[in-house]
């Protein structure tokens, strides 16, 4: 470890880990000064920012995963008035270049990317209403996706019931069939009837459970998206999921976003330059968030059915054979997010709502 003077300005880089964290220390010029491995505890994250304070001053760091690992200590260090900067995990070709995999060694990465500017994107700080729509919203889709299996393997269950059982649950609905299996009383005997029945009836019952939790997450996030931006959610085609999936892709801080190319971007709705020699042009951007871009997808195929000047632009610029549909896609994508930028960056995200529903 290198003594340094207290108003020296250094660079930190973190590699998260569950339980430990890693800070490389790094001076204005790329010299490293210290490394330190501390917990992920109350303690260990007040006690990093000691040791920084009294080796430097602190003009950023860089933070991995701090959307998973790093994001306890992100939220520390930004209410202590940190600039905290997001780094991407290192990929294979850049760790051989660094000579390893290690914490220290992916630590002095996140802070040398910092310091060379390569990471500048300001990370989300997940501490408002945003980020009670992302909890909710990421519940209720696991509930959704849990409920549509549970439902498959009932049905699955009645092919090969036996004929008897079949036929009795032949052609009922949904609602039906469920209160029918979920009444099941299976009979003490042992045999492949009774225990599908009582097979059913479990089924049916988690499927019924599912349901209740599906309709309470989905009015919760009604509420929540109501509350945070209303004038989002009146826009034609913009539903509370698909509301969701773009204030959570912005973040509860989407000043972060300098402009709405930026946010474009990040909803992977901009174009990319693909020009070689004498030729010019761009093609589809398949990275940024793809929620935020399925979102705006979702919204462009209701604008095509219901919405006149949509329709009118995809008619103006659709070739006579339909070849160029999915650039005309992609144009509208980038139209919407110009359109929507403006009020996802007015979204009341200060605000909380005072109760929800029980």
């Amino acid at each position: 470890m290198t003594i340094v003077a207290p108003d020296t300005p250094i660079v930190i880089g973190v590699d998260t880990h569950k339980d430990a964290h890693v800070a490389v220390m790094l001076s204005a010029l790329g010299a490293r000064l210290a490394e330190l491995e501390f917990r992920t505890t109350a303690a260990g994250l007040a006690s990093v920012q000691v040791w920084a304070g009294t080796h430097g001053r602190v003009l950023a760091w860089g933070v991995e995963g701090t959307g998973s690992w790093g994001a306890g200590l992100a939220r520390s260090l930004r209410t202590a008035g940190e600039v905290v900067i997001e780094v991407n995990r290192p990929d294979r070709q850049v760790r051989r270049m660094l000579g390893g995999k290690s914490d220290p060694i992916d630590a002095e990465a996140a802070a040398r990317a910092v310091l060379a500017g390569h990471a500048s994107v300001i990370p989300k700080t997940g501490d408002g209403l945003i980020e009670m729509i992302r909890l909710t919203r990421s519940t209720r889709r696991s509930a959704v996706k849990a409920c549509t299996a549970a439902m498959n393997q009932l049905r699955s269950h009645l092919v090969t019931a036996p004929v008897a059982l079949r036929d009795d649950l032949e052609g009922l609905t949904r609602g039906r069939l469920l209160a029918r299996c979920a009444g099941f009383r299976a009979a003490a005997a042992l045999d492949v009837a009774n225990h599908t029945k009582r097979v059913l009836r479990g089924l049916a019952r988690r499927v019924q459970a599912l349901d209740t939790e599906v309709r309470d997450l989905t009015r919760d996030l009604r509420q929540l998206t109501q509350t945070a931006a209303p004038e989002l959610l009146a826009q034609h085609g913009v539903g509370p999921d698909t509301a969701a999936a773009l204030l959570t892709a912005a973040g509860d801080n989407p000043d972060r976003l300098r402009s709405e190319a930026a946010f474009a971007a990040l909803c992977g709705a901009s174009p990319i330059p693909a020009s070689s020699g004498k030729t010019d042009r761009h093609r589809l951007n398949r990275g940024g968030d793809r929620q935020a871009n399925a979102a705006l997808h979702r919204i462009i195929v209701v604008r095509l059915k219901t919405d006149p000047e949509t329709r009118a632009y995809m008619a103006a610029h659709l070739n006579p054979n339909a070849s160029n549909k999915r650039h005309v896609m992609r144009c509208l994508k980038r139209y919407l997010a110009r359109r929507l930028y403006p009020l996802i960056l007015n979204a009341a995200t200060t605000s909380q709502p005072t109760e929800i529903a029980a």
